[in-house]
């Protein structure tokens, strides 16, 4: 019988905070392959799109945090 684990949200917040310091990383380190001559139009295009992918996951996570701030203060 299969049970499930108990939902241990207690590291969340720090996770969370590990992944927008990674995508944060990520982000800077994309911009700085922007300044390659060598890339075409299409890679560029594609770098900049994840950038932007990248802004939206590190706003949600910052959202996410709020939230699991608040709840762990009821």
């Amino acid at each position: 019988m299969f049970l499930a684990k108990p939902d241990d949200r207690s590291d969340n917040v720090e996770k969370m905070q590990r992944m927008i310091q990674n995508s944060i990383e990520n982000w800077h380190e994309a911009r700085e392959t922007l300044s390659n001559t060598d890339m075409s139009d299409e890679q560029r295009e594609a770098v900049k799109a994840k950038n932007r992918r990248r802004e939206e996951a590190i706003e949600n996570f910052r959202e996410e945090i709020k939230d699991e701030y608040h709840d762990r203060l009821e």
